[in-house]
């Protein structure tokens, strides 16, 4: 199975990559829209901040290539916000493959903004979440969410019960960081990978 892994300069791509390998799965990385294309599966990484990795995206064109992508796609963190249409982060138009806003959490609230740290997940549904318990614990780390919503396949309550996992044709998105969420995202990952 080919899996490559998106390049670009806004990816947390060596903890991607090392989670995969301890999955048994050696990922490729690669900006090139040709290898991208022939994939079996694409993990589309982020950390950051929307604008700047949007630019990143256009440099290569592969702004114009993730939205036509026909095999199983996962956005990760800044990578699922970057999948909606717009995001309030510096008022950033996304790829629009989901048509959802990405929303800053309210400051106003008594929790810190970002959250960083473990939260559980729940309301879990699609193939992605399977033999995953409801209330499982993930890494998150974000000051920007996708309100709930058709796509949501995972609920975390944050501020307020939002999506923070998502599914659309062959997009699929996390807000957690998989790849740091010990058994949990490991068991996600060999879920995505047998999509």
């Amino acid at each position: 199975m080919k899996v490559v892994i998106i390049e670009y300069n806004a990816g947390n791509i060596q903890s991607v990559q090392y989670a995969l390998q301890r999955i048994g799965v050696n990922a490729i990385l690669s900006n090139d829209h040709a290898t991208i294309k022939s994939a079996d599966k694409v993990i589309f990484p982020g950390v950051g901040e929307a604008s700047s990795a949007m630019r990143s995206l256009q440099q290569n064109n592969l702004h114009l290539l993730i939205p036509t992508l026909q095999q199983p796609l996962l956005g990760i963190c800044v990578g699922m916000q970057l999948l909606c249409s717009f995001s309030e982060e510096n008022n950033t138009d996304c790829l629009g493959v989901f048509n959802l806003t990405v929303k800053k959490f309210n400051t106003q609230s008594n929790l810190k903004v970002p959250q960083v740290g473990w939260n559980s997940i729940y309301n879990l549904s699609s193939p992605l979440m399977h033999q995953v318990p409801e209330n499982s614990y993930c890494y998150f780390v974000h000051s920007y969410y996708v309100p709930q919503n058709k796509f949501s396949i995972a609920t975390t309550n944050y501020v307020e019960p939002y999506a923070s996992a998502i599914h659309h044709n062959n997009f699929y998105g996390v807000q957690f960081h998989a790849e740091k969420s010990a058994a949990v995202g490991e068991q996600i990952l060999k879920n995505f990978m047998a999509l």
